[in-house]
């Protein structure tokens, strides 16, 4: 006795995706060691130079200020944060009071957050000296 249904509806979705699941698996370790293997590592200086005009290529410090980070972790908080007023919106008929007042308190807690956030700085723009 076994406990697969073959005769269920969805086995056949199942089993697509498996197979789908197995080749993307198979198709990424295939092409990363395919290129691993014939990637060229020559670092040659010829390589590194300019052609013809231009500076010459200098390795930069990564020192990005961290401050572009929290702006943009802010910014796609309270993105989605209004993306979630839009279904209110729609239905704000039928949820009545009892869904006004949900609103109220979830535009309170942004509220509270947007004030934590000033006040620990993080929408300050220092300048670049």
């Amino acid at each position: 006795m076994s406990h697969l249904d073959v005769t269920h509806p969805y086995f056949g979705v199942f089993v697509i995706f498996i197979f789908t699941f197995v080749a993307f698996l198979a198709t990424t370790f295939l092409s990363r060691l395919v290129g691993g293997k014939l990637a060229n590592k020559n670092n040659q200086k010829l390589k590194l130079a300019p052609y013809e005009c231009g500076l010459a290529p200098t390795k930069q410090p990564n020192r990005i200020s961290s401050q572009f980070y929290i702006m943009a972790l802010l910014f796609i908080l309270f993105d989605v944060e209004i993306i979630f007023m839009f279904p209110w919106a729609v239905d704000f008929q039928v949820l009545g009071a009892f869904g006004f007042i949900e609103m109220l308190l979830f535009i309170f807690l942004l509220l509270i957050g947007f004030i934590y956030a000033w006040r620990k700085g993080a929408l300050q723009w220092q300048s670049i000296k």
